[in-house]
């Protein structure tokens, strides 16, 4: 298998690795996770969690238009909360 890597255009650059990896054969899409920076790595709507998920979707799906699929090819999303918003939103059991 083959395996294309790959930095879209509107992501955060430069950085360590690439934000795409397309396999070939059977294509999957991997994505490097995706935090709120803009394109030049500036903080997008600090302190406000909603106005930050937006902006991770945001460049998730710059990531996958960049892998030539959008977000009804998705099969899993996973999201990471730091602990410091675990504080203020309550969470049930």
């Amino acid at each position: 298998m083959t395996v294309q890597l790959r930095s879209p255009e509107g992501m955060l650059a430069p950085v360590p690795y690439h934000h795409v990896s397309i396999g070939t054969g059977s294509p999957r899409v991997y994505l490097a996770g995706q935090i709120a920076r803009d394109q030049q790595g500036n903080p997008v709507a600090t302190g406000d969690l909603a106005g930050q998920v937006v902006q991770a979707l945001r460049n998730t799906a710059r990531g996958l238009a960049g892998a030539g699929a959008t977000f009804s090819d998705v099969v899993h999303l996973r999201f990471f909360v730091t602990a410091e918003y675990r504080r203020r939103i309550p969470l049930s059991d």
